[in-house]
This record gives structure tokens, sequence and C-alpha cells, in this order.
């Protein structure tokens, strides 16, 4: 396993699975300026890692992310936050980076979010960032910031509604109540609830998982769910084609071929 770390942000990689370590154990994983820029050159790395194929996204110390850092955000202002952060490694000229750091990106490869203990306001925003979520029994989520005046600016207003529908993103929204694991789980904001404790190894066996198929295909169907939001039908199928056509040529014939050879005989998938 390989680890470096870059003050508030640790990363550790192990084969094809990268998991991104939010530590700030003083401030429950809630993220100031700084810490959004080291998530922001975490999963750039991640991005352009040829090692890389999945992501894992944890808070450490039992704390998926508590939002934003509300000290940091009183003491400097609004400025500091909002027009302020520059990053040269982001690679997006035309999309700022978002308050809380990666909001913005659009990476080609997948993110899982292991949630433990509290993932509210921006921490929500992170984790709906993510295209799949795992959350541990006692892990919550909630719009807290709507307490203190704080509006989500990183995403949640965009992503909650297409991940549970309109009417259900603004009970959340609007309310800023808790939403347990099991109403996540319930409602599609999360795709697998598992024992407390168990949630960073759940979520890096699947991205093993994940990580076992021939990725081209696997970015190109990814690619091809995210970016048909907005399209008309036929527009859509046309990028799917177009997307899994490239994809088919480069690995669809290759496991075709495979097949046909023996593997995955009798629901035998060990060797694929």
């Amino acid at each position: 396993m390989t680890h470096y770390q870059d003050n508030s942000v640790r990363v550790e990689k192990q084969g094809r699975v990268t998991t991104v370590i939010l530590d700030r154990p003083d401030y429950r994983n809630a993220v100031d300026p700084e810490t959004g820029r080291e998530l922001v050159a975490a999963f750039i790395d991640f991005e352009h890692d040829a090692e890389a194929d999945v992501a894992v996204f944890w808070g450490a110390h039992g704390a998926f992310c508590a939002g934003g850092d509300l000290k940091h955000l009183s003491a400097s202002g609004a400025d500091v936050w909002l027009n302020k952060l520059s990053y040269p490694r982001l690679g997006y000229a035309e999309t700022p980076p978002g308050p809380l750091g990666p909001s913005r990106l659009e990476l080609s490869k997948p993110v899982i979010a292991a949630v433990s203990g509290a993932a509210v306001a921006g921490g929500m925003e992170l984790a709906l960032w993510c295209d799949m979520r795992i959350m541990e029994e006692s892990a919550f989520f909630g719009v807290y910031c709507r307490r203190w005046g704080v509006p989500l600016i990183d995403g949640g207003t965009v992503r909650l509604p297409r991940i549970v529908g309109m009417g259900r993103a603004m009970d959340l929204i609007l309310t800023g109540r808790k939403c347990t694991a099991e109403e996540a789980l319930r409602i599609g904001l999360c795709e697998r609830v598992v024992p407390d404790g168990t949630v960073r190894q759940a979520a890096e066996e699947l991205a093993r998982e994940i990580a076992r198929f021939p990725q081209e295909c696997v970015r190109a169907d990814r690619a091809s769910a995210y970016r048909q939001h907005g399209l008309n039908l036929r527009d859509a199928m046309r990028q799917e084609y177009e997307g899994g056509l490239a994809a088919l040529r480069k690995e669809g014939i290759a496991g075709a071929t495979r097949f046909a050879e023996g593997l995955g005989r009798h629901g035998d998938y060990g060797k694929i």
C-alpha cells in the first residue's frame, strides 16, 4: 500500500484503488479553503494516475465531513471562499472549483463515498458529488447549514433532486432535518448500509470489484449516464452509441473473444 499526506488530506493506494481521506479530527473533518485545495489536488492526481481506476472518499475519526469550516468563514469572510480560490492543477479553466474543493470536478473515473457519522451541509454535498454512497448504520445526512444562513453552493441543489427527486430533495433542503442511513437507503440517497466501523472496508471492496472490469467500458457507460441529463432521447441515444462504440472497439471485441474461449461459463467470473 502506498501512502502520502498533505496536511489535512491523506491518500492511500492499494492496487488499482485510491482512498482519499479527510483528516481534521478537531473540526469533525470540516473543510477550510486549504483543505479544499488539498482535496482537489488529491482527486486530480487520482484522475491522472494511470495505475488507479476507482477512488474511495472517506473521513477519518468517525465523521465523513461536517461541511465548511464556519469558524474560518466567520473570521475570514466569504471572499476567501468564493473569489480567491485558485487551483493551477485543476485542469478545468472554465469551471471554478467549489468552496469545499472537488464538487465541480468532472472526473472520468468512479468515486465511492464511504460515510460514517455526519455528512452534513457541504459534507453532504461532497458525498452527493460521488458516484455512489455507502453509509454506516449510524451515519446521517442533513442540510444543517440551513440553521446558519449558509446556502448550498457545492452542487447540493443540483445533485440532490436528480438523485432522490424534487419533492424529497425539497423536504431535506427546506427543513435542514436529519436524514438517517435507513431513510437514505429507502429514498435512494445511498446505495448500501453496512455495520458501524466497516464502511471504509466495504467501500474499498466494492472499488476493487469495479476495478476488475475492463475500464474503457466502465468509463464510457458512466459518462453516458451523466451526460444524458438535459438531452432529448435521440441525442442521448446517439451519445451512448458513439461512446460505447469506442469502448467496444478498444475492449469489447477482446472480451467477446475471452468469452468465446470459455471464460465466464457457468457463472464463474473469477477470471474475466
